[in-house]
């Protein structure tokens, strides 16, 4: 049972790891190399949202993109670590619950 709440719990992060999987290889390469940061917009807003989810994640990514313009200075800007992980990510970034527990 706590794997399948689990599972239902991750069903919108992981929608949201889709959506952003599919701009970055469909439409963030139109744009070419424009971004101001490393990581990009979209990789930022990917991880932030695998580490803290669709909440927190959208609203970090959107603070992101609300400083990216023309006069921003730039540089590197990871998304600050969260301690403990409780998820892992997959291959393909789909987020999963980790094996710490019992059963």
């Amino acid at each position: 049972m706590n794997r399948a709440l689990s599972f239902v719990m991750l069903v919108p992060r992981n929608l949201c790891v889709v959506i952003l999987r599919v701009y970055r290889a469909v439409i963030s390469p139109l744009y070419g190399d424009v971004c101001r940061y490393y990581p990009s917009c979209s990789a930022y807003a990917l991880e932030a949202i695998q580490q803290y989810g669709v909440v927190r994640g959208v609203w970090m990514g959107s603070r992101r993109i609300a400083r990216c313009h023309p006069w921003a200075v730039g540089g590197v800007d990871d998304v600050p670590a969260r301690e403990p992980h409780r998820h892992t990510t997959t291959r393909f970034g789909f987020v999963t619950a980790s094996g710490h527990g019992k059963g």
